[in-house]
């Protein structure tokens, strides 16, 4: 089978995780701190905190903004389901902005009709998802915030070797045009810890408040003295989220490489593109700014009013051709526990939904194999098309 995504492990990776399981330190030590100082000097943000998950970065990011109970909160409805269950323990009140058809993208024009539409008039936090990996319209949302005063959380997850412009100090995640930015470093994304994340900020009172709630809400004052740090106090009910030395290990070793890795995804990604290129009648292909893009994701979209096949249809027959494809996502409002949102019809995340396909895409993918699989979506093309 030919996986939708697969990470880039090699020797050095081994070697330094190798190093640190026979070193003193597994849980927190040296190692974390040097994984999130180089995070910081690579993305260009003043704070760089792990986490042990990106959904635990998502949980941070919150509580260190205070939402809480009531509180406006504004979404992407398409989106992986994480945010929306951590919205949904802190009882915020969410609202679901559409998205555009072909990007699965929240938009500013969609941000600002689910505004008008719902009447909003308090807006504490709207999250932004930058799905496949484009970092669109950050300066756009930027200036929205500051004419309707609320945070911006970037959830990044997607977007880790991606730049707002093509300049060398403009990753995503520099905060620029946000409050704060969270990252996954899950197998599939553009580095891996195995499990893992990020959170990044240039607020050092946020900075304050994930350190405390990542560590159990513990506070040790330093005594100077090695060894002797045994006194503590507990200045808030937190959690462990914190990363281990060997996770970090791994981390730091693939930070080290993180632009060739972007490099080889943004190369599969032109090889699709050129290879489908004379098939557009029948598929959209998503933009491809080799400066800009993290190419997480390769989404394409079928016309399905060309066509006499559904998107489901495809999948199964790709399957059995020995290809994996995904869908990303799913609507949030859709799923059988968040039923309360189900009369919430936001149409270009319908039309999305339905034509969305993302094609395997990895470092690593061959162009024997990307000639293969794009044979096989033009076989279906032409076998399905409409006589017309």
């Amino acid at each position: 089978m030919i996986n939708y995504g697969k990470q880039n492990i090699n020797k050095k990776d081994i070697s330094a995780v190798i190093k640190t399981l026979q070193s003193n330190y597994l849980t927190t030590g040296p190692n974390t701190k040097i994984f999130e100082r180089n995070f910081q000097k690579k993305i260009k943000c003043k704070f760089a905190l792990s986490t042990s998950s990106g959904t635990s970065a998502i949980h941070l990011a919150l509580l260190a903004l205070n939402i809480k109970k009531g509180d406006v909160v504004i979404i992407p409805v398409i989106n992986f389901i994480a945010s929306l269950n951590m919205l949904e323990h802190l009882k915020a009140k969410v609202y679901f902005a559409d998205v555009n058809k072909h990007t699965g993208q929240m938009t500013p024009e969609t941000l600002k009709d689910c505004i008008k539409k719902n009447k909003l008039k308090k807006i504490k936090l709207v999250i932004t998802m930058y799905n496949g990996g484009n970092p669109l319209n950050a300066e756009k949302f930027y200036d929205l915030k500051k004419k309707y005063k609320f945070k911006i959380m970037e959830d990044a997850c997607h977007a880790l070797g991606g730049k707002y412009h093509s300049t060398k100090n403009s990753y995503v995640g520099s905060c620029k045009f946000s409050d704060i930015a969270t990252f996954s470093f899950h197998p599939l994304k553009s580095i891996t810890t195995c499990e893992g994340g990020m959170v990044t900020t240039n607020d050092t009172e946020i900075q304050k408040k994930i350190k405390q709630i990542r560590n159990h809400g513990m506070y040790r004052k330093k005594t100077g003295r090695k060894n002797y740090n045994w006194f503590y106090k507990i200045v808030y009910p937190g959690f462990n989220y914190r990363l281990s030395d060997v996770n970090c290990s791994l981390g730091n070793s693939q930070l080290s490489r993180l632009d060739t890795l972007i490099k080889k995804r943004v190369k599969v990604a032109l090889m699709y593109k050129s290879k489908l290129n004379d098939y557009q009648k029948y598929v959209n292909l998503p933009e491809v700014d080799k400066n800009k893009t993290a190419s997480h994701l390769f989404i394409i979209n079928f016309k399905l009013e060309y066509l006499k096949i559904s998107r489901d249809e495809i999948i199964k027959k790709l399957y059995n051709s020995g290809i994996t494809t995904q869908v990303h996502y799913i609507p949030i409002n859709s799923h059988p526990y968040y039923k309360k949102y189900n009369k919430i019809i936001l149409l270009s995340a319908k039309e999305y939904f339905k034509c969305s396909l993302s094609l395997p895409i990895y470092p690593d993918l061959s162009e024997k194999k990307v000639d293969y699989i794009c044979s096989k979506i033009k076989h279906l093309i032409n076998k399905y098309k409409n006589k017309r």
